[in-house]
C-alpha cells in the first residue's frame, strides 16, 4: 500500500466513523429491550472485544443457541455498534445469543488480521459454550459486505479444518472479488452508494499486496470448490455494486450442493439495512432472524 492510500484510508475512517454508526430512527428497535455485555477473546491476531446479546426471557442452565455477527465498513471502519438494531431485533426474535465482534481493520491491521480473528472468535465461541451459557454446537455466522466477506472466510476456514460446522451462514451484500476492477461492477442507477474510488481505497488498504487479493480469504468469491460448506442465506440488493457477485456465489453455493435461501431486494442500494428504504430494510433483517430461528431451532 502506497503512503497515500494510507492516507486517504484514515481520512475516510475519520470522516465515516460517525455516519457508519447512524441508522435509520425507524430502524433502531428502540423498543426491544437490550442486554447487553462484553467480552474479550484472545486470536493468534491479538484480543478481540465482543459485544454479547442475551435473548430476553431466557432460562439459566438452558443455553439458547448463538449467533456470531461481523459488521461491515469497508475493513477499513471499525464500529460494530452500527450493527446494534441487527443484533439487538435477532436477539429477542431469532432466540439466540448475539456475539457483535470488534475485529480489526486497516491500515492499521490489513489482511489477514480481520480473517484470522474472525475464525478464531468464531472457534472459541463454538468450543466455550457451557461456561457462558450459549450453545456452541447450535452456531451459526453472519454479517454485512465486508462482514459478509468475512463469514465465507470462516465458513471455507471451518470447512477446510473441521473443528467446528456452523448451521447458517447469512451473507448480506458481500464483497466476494477483490481482484475485479471496482469500475467494472456496475450499477443501475446514476449514482449508487459504493463509489469505485472508495472501493479501490479499501482494497488497497485491506489488501495492499495485489498478489494477496486471488486468496481465497480476500475473495472467497473466486473459490473454485465450494462442496460442504454451511446453507447459506444470501441477500443481495439490486442497486448495490456488489449485487452480481453476490448473486454469482448464490448461484455457486446451489450448483456445489449447498442449500441456499436467495433474495434479491429490488429498488434498494447497499447498506439499505442500516439506511432503509424502511420496509425493505424490516423485511430484510425478519428475514435472517427467521432464518436463523429455523436453522438454529431455536
Amino acid at each position: 500500500m502506497s503512503f497515500s492510500s494510507g492516507i486517504q484510508a484514515r481520512g475516510i475512517q475519520l470522516l465515516l466513523s460517525g455516519m457508519m454508526s447512524r441508522v435509520h430512527e425507524d430502524l433502531r428497535f428502540t423498543d426491544i429491550p437490550k442486554r447487553t455485555e462484553t467480552l474479550r477473546v484472545e486470536t493468534g491476531a491479538g484480543p478481540v472485544t465482543c459485544t454479547v446479546y442475551r435473548p430476553q426471557g431466557d432460562t439459566p442452565g438452558t443455553p439458547a443457541p448463538v449467533y456470531v455477527n461481523f459488521h461491515g465498513g469497508g475493513f477499513v471502519v471499525g464500529r460494530p455498534e452500527q450493527d446494534d438494531h441487527i443484533c439487538r431485533y435477532i436477539a429477542a426474535t431469532a432466540g439466540c445469543v448475539v456475539i457483535n465482534v470488534d475485529y480489526a481493520v486497516a491500515p492499521q491491521r490489513p489482511f489477514p488480521a480481520a480473517v484470522t480473528q474472525a475464525y478464531d472468535v468464531t472457534a472459541w465461541v463454538a468450543a466455550n459454550g457451557p461456561a457462558n451459557d450459549w450453545d456452541g454446537s447450535r452456531l451459526a455466522v453472519g454479517g454485512h459486505s465486508a462482514g459478509a466477506n468475512l463469514t465465507a472466510a470462516v465458513c471455507l476456514t471451518a470447512r477446510d479444518r473441521g473443528a467446528f460446522s456452523p448451521r447458517l451462514q447469512i451473507i448480506d451484500s458481500a464483497l466476494l472479488d477483490q481482484v475485479a476492477d471496482p469500475a467494472a461492477k456496475q450499477s443501475p442507477i446514476a449514482k449508487p452508494l459504493l463509489s469505485p474510488h472508495l472501493m479501490r481505497v479499501f482494497t488497497a488498504a485491506y489488501v495492499p499486496d495485489p498478489a494477496d487479493r486471488a486468496d481465497p480469504l480476500a475473495s472467497p468469491g473466486l473459490v473454485d470448490d465450494l462442496a460442504g460448506l454451511p446453507p447459506a442465506l444470501v441477500i443481495t440488493a439490486e442497486h448495490d455494486r456488489l449485487r452480481d457477485e453476490g448473486d454469482a456465489y448464490a448461484k455457486a453455493l446451489d450448483a456445489a450442493g449447498v442449500p441456499v435461501t436467495h433474495r434479491v431486494f429490488e429498488g434498494v442500494d447497499h447498506y439499505f439495512t442500516h439506511t432503509g428504504p424502511v420496509p425493505s430494510g424490516k423485511e430484510a433483517i425478519e428475514l435472517m432472524a427467521s432464518t436463523l430461528r429455523t436453522a438454529l431451532g431455536a
